[in-house]
């Protein structure tokens, strides 16, 4: 029971922490959501920052997961597209640390340092992806353009959504499919003839 009881405060907080932002949300808000008073939430968490450490664990596993590059076989736009979906899918699912990220991260040394993690292998990936793609010969690019490219994609799949938010896009969905299609016409000018109408033509067919 003790363990479903922390999940369901995970759950509300994260759900509130979203909606209203992490800020405006005290851990006595989330008791009255959960019914329960005050004290028996800290009995499970010491404070609204023990909670927000535990929803950036969730959050560095599933981000783990969606920067698994592909091994033994060459990487296609395919597999760009799909990364980019489950990236864009775990950033909105957590997206209250994106919005609140500057007051979060600068009262907690640790999650500055992990986030610093997740943003070092994000640029990782990038370069790994598109040095494949350059590769196979589906792009061509100079060492430093991938490495200005990579940089440029990290940078906008990091802030899309709150450019989202800050537009008045409220459509989950939407949002997360324009900033894929953003990020894939950064990559667009380095692709091939063909791939890139063959670019074009998965991102009309994805925004419809």
């Amino acid at each position: 029971m003790s363990k479903k009881t922390r999940q369901r405060i995970l759950d509300v907080a994260l759900q509130l922490f979203n909606e209203q932002g992490e800020t405006n949300i005290s851990t006595n808000h989330i008791a009255d959501e959960l019914e329960m008073s005050p004290g028996n939430l800290y009995y499970h968490y010491r404070n609204k920052d023990d909670i927000i450490e535990q929803l950036f664990q969730l959050f560095e596993e599933r981000m783990d997961q969606a920067l698994i590059v592909p091994e033994g076989r060459e990487i296609t736009l395919e597999d760009v597209w799909l990364q980019l979906h489950l990236v864009f899918e775990c950033i909105w699912n957590y997206r209250f640390l994106y919005r609140d990220i500057i007051n979060i991260l600068s009262r907690n040394r640790s999650l500055r340092l992990k986030f610093a993690r997740i943003l070092k292998r994000g640029a990782q990936n990038a370069h790994s992806i598109m040095k494949g793609l350059n590769q196979t010969g589906i792009m061509r690019a100079s060492a430093a353009e991938i490495e200005g490219l990579s940089t440029n994609i990290l940078v906008l799949a990091t802030f899309w959504l709150n450019y989202a938010n800050i537009s008045g896009e409220k459509d989950e969905q939407k949002a997360i499919k324009h900033g894929i299609v953003q990020v894939m016409m950064l990559v667009s000018p380095f692709l091939k003839d063909t791939e890139r109408l063959h670019l074009h033509t998965l991102s009309a067919a994805y925004l419809d």
